[in-house]
């Protein structure tokens, strides 16, 4: 039913394109609107060719995306158990007391995640070729997901006052958030609290927390080719518009007046599986605008936050994000 709601406008739409041309054609006996089949037929096969080279590259732009993510997921684990372990005082100068060892872990996880917030927002600003029509706009509001430039102070409880200073006065938050926990590395190294060897690997984790962001924004900043988009687009109606004039003739017994009626249900389903497999390609082009079809990305982010942060026995954590609309999409 779900996918039904979403493609209902298009539905009510052929229904009336689909009803028009059978009551010319039956009560204005209109018969110069019947099309032969075949070349509407060769339209459709050039359609369809056009329709699954989009959506494999929707697809594959939607599973590089999760890939993406998912690699945030690991790297997130890693950097923490790294943190945790790496950053004692087994080689310091001045050995420090275990809970500002402790307050110093804390510290560093919690700036990653104020930096998977702050991708997350950056991520969910709306480009001009991304869908922002009324509906859209409110699943977004309703998943609380919708971006307003104040969602940036929600980062502050995870970062120091000087922090949360630096970082808001620049362009790419998240960009900058990593380059503070370069600097914080370096301090503890030169303090001996990390030795050279696991400051190189703690290190290398910034890098590939930097390249997990690059390769989001790459995806997020770039959009789906307009030459294919638009032009997939014009052809799937071009052949919607010209499929119940195509029709008639098929469904034309004379030995049984009733059976011209039957052009309307089955022109109706099959403009409605090539408008829907349109949409599913669509709305599959840009998997971090925060809709039905997207990677979970505010979702996945909390689940990082609640895993890293039970890595140092916190105890005050946020409750998972929980679906929305009848427990079925994640947002």
């Amino acid at each position: 039913m779900g996918v039904v709601n979403w493609s209902k406008k298009y539905i009510f739409i052929f229904l009336v394109l689909d009803t028009i041309p059978i009551v010319l054609y039956k009560y204005l006996d209109w018969t110069w609107l019947a099309i032969p089949w075949q070349p509407i037929a060769l339209i459709g096969i050039a359609v369809s060719f056009y329709l699954g080279f989009k959506n494999n590259s929707s697809y594959d732009r939607l599973w590089e995306a999760r890939k993406i993510w998912g690699g945030i997921v690991n790297a997130s684990r890693t950097f923490t158990i790294m943190t945790r372990d790496f950053i004692t005082n087994e080689f310091a100068k001045e050995k420090i007391p275990e809970d500002e060892l402790h307050a110093i872990h804390k510290t560093i996880v919690h700036r990653h995640v104020a930096w998977l917030k702050a991708l997350t927002y950056q991520l969910r600003v709306i480009k001009p070729w991304e869908h922002d029509n009324k509906e859209d706009s409110d699943l977004r509001k309703l998943g609380d997901v919708h971006h307003e430039d104040n969602h940036f102070e929600k980062i502050m409880p995870y970062l120091s006052s000087s922090d949360y200073e630096y970082v808001t006065s620049k362009g790419n938050k998240a960009s900058h958030i990593l380059s503070l926990q370069s600097k914080s590395l370096l301090d503890l190294k030169l303090k001996g609290l990390i030795e050279d060897f696991r400051h190189m690997e703690l290190a290398k984790m910034l890098g590939e927390f930097y390249t997990l962001q690059g390769q989001s924004e790459r995806i997020k900043n770039f959009p789906f080719p307009r030459q294919y988009a638009t032009v997939n687009y014009i052809f799937v109606w071009i052949f919607l518009i010209l499929l119940p004039f195509g029709m008639l003739n098929v469904f034309s017994d004379p030995s049984h007046a009733a059976s011209s009626w039957l052009l309307i249900p089955f022109t109706l389903l099959v403009s409605w599986v090539f408008i829907l497999m349109e949409m599913i390609g669509e709305y599959s082009e840009n998997p971090f605008e925060g809709l039905y079809n997207d990677v979970p990305i505010s979702t996945m982010s909390r689940s990082i936050e609640i895993d890293i942060r039970q890595m140092l026995d916190e105890t005050d954590l946020p409750e998972p994000i929980k679906p929305v609309w009848d427990d079925s999409i994640l947002l």
